[in-house]
């Protein structure tokens, strides 16, 4: 496994429940996976002498992100089975070439333009305002983006992302944000678990319920188009598919070539989590069913915001200087867990990392029951059992 955070953390774990050995590749000496492989490699991604370990010991290679270097992966390929392909992550790793591969296999994005060179600020301004200018590789969580409310601040936002290449993407109007992860075998077989309905706050998902509250035709388009792009893809592992509806109509929106964060409710309500899938898939085990066990689920993420006090106060104040000068978080306090283990009906996910931070994923709760509704509005509440002022942080 390329990458030790907590998707590699639960991806381990279910191939160690399958019986099988495993062995991550990440620098950090403290990454969550590493304490659930049976060896962890302690070493950049590029390092070649730990990579030709990975080539001699391991049967498949897969990645828990989308950034490992994609040298390190044909390096890889050469010698082992990685799934899913080189070929497959270096289209989800740069938002140009991701976008110009979805409009040019046919499905619906929202309007974009490249803008890499001075040259390209007239191309890009002729997008339609409000957009988002994004950085075309790294972003993720909010990062990396600027909105761009006129033509004539474009220029400014990019200089502000320091002129790196990027995209423009106009801004929809927006009905709902959905997800699809699908799973896809070397053989074609592919499933696709509930389309998940999502809510972002700064950038970063807040809150996933499942089922989508969503007509069954436009569940069915979605399970359809999640399909289609692993197909075009020749994708063999989990993607995940993230989706807009704009006005009725169904755009393509980023991947994921990897288990998702829409995706962690499957832990606790799912037959075959996402996790279990991505092993099943990458090691030609076969898939499992990714259905329901439950009515409905919602799960709220845990940002290192609820470890420390409201935004604008002094606690808070003097937490972020620290942390963003790299100083210790000392003013950080566990948050009390037991309303939310008190829940019967509620199951707590903490991820095992060492310094929370604000933005950052620390944990997430899912709520079980039997219509979404219910569930979404649980889970809200035991988040604010836990952070009262949860929207002031």
């Amino acid at each position: 496994m390329l990458g030790g955070g907590q998707l590699g953390r639960y991806a381990l774990t279910a191939a160690r429940t399958m019986g099988y050995g495993t062995i991550v590749l990440d620098p950090d000496p403290n990454a969550p996976a590493g304490r659930v492989a049976d060896q962890h490699l302690v070493a950049a991604y590029d390092d070649e002498s730990t990579l030709d370990v990975l080539a001699r010991r391991c049967a498949v290679v897969t990645t828990e992100f989308e950034n490992p270097p994609a040298a390190a992966l044909r390096r890889l390929a050469d010698a082992v089975r990685v799934a899913p392909s080189p070929a497959a992550v270096e289209v989800a790793q740069d938002r140009l070439v991701e976008k110009a591969f979805l409009r040019d296999h046919g499905f619906a994005v929202a309007p974009f333009a490249r803008l890499v060179a001075p040259a390209d600020l007239g191309p890009a301004g002729r997008i339609a305002t409000p957009a988002i200018l994004k950085t075309a590789r790294l972003g993720y969580d909010g990062k990396g983006q600027r909105a761009v409310e006129h033509a004539g601040e474009l220029d400014c936002a990019w200089a502000d992302l320091g002129r790196v290449p990027c995209i423009v993407e106009q801004r929809v109007a927006l009905d709902l944000e959905l997800s699809a992860i699908v799973a896809r075998t070397a053989g074609g077989v592919a499933v696709v678990g509930p389309i998940a309905e999502n809510e972002h706050r700064h950038g970063i998902l807040d809150v996933t319920v499942v089922p989508a509250r969503i007509e069954r035709a436009l569940a069915d388009e979605a399970v359809a188009v999640a399909v289609a792009v692993a197909e075009a893809l020749d994708f063999v592992g989990v993607l995940a598919v993230e989706l807009f509806v704009s006005q009725g109509r169904l755009l393509v929106n980023e991947l994921a070539p990897r288990p998702h964060n829409s995706g962690h409710w499957s832990l606790d309500a799912a037959r075959t989590d996402q996790f279990a899938q991505q092993i099943r898939a990458v090691t030609g085990a076969g898939l499992g069913d990714p259905s329901l066990t439950v009515g409905a689920a919602a799960m709220v993420n845990l940002l290192g915001d609820l470890w420390f006090g409201p935004a604008g106060s002094d606690e808070a104040d003097d937490v972020r200087e620290t942390t963003e000068l790299g100083g210790s978080d000392r003013a950080a306090q566990e948050p009390d867990w037991s309303g939310v283990l008190a829940e019967p009906n509620a199951r707590l996910h903490l991820y095992g990392k060492t310094t929370p931070r604000r933005g950052r994923k620390m944990g997430h709760v899912t709520v079980l029951g039997d219509t979404v509704d219910e569930v979404e509005a649980l889970a809200r509440r035991l988040r604010e059992r836990v952070a009262p002022r949860w929207w002031d942080l």
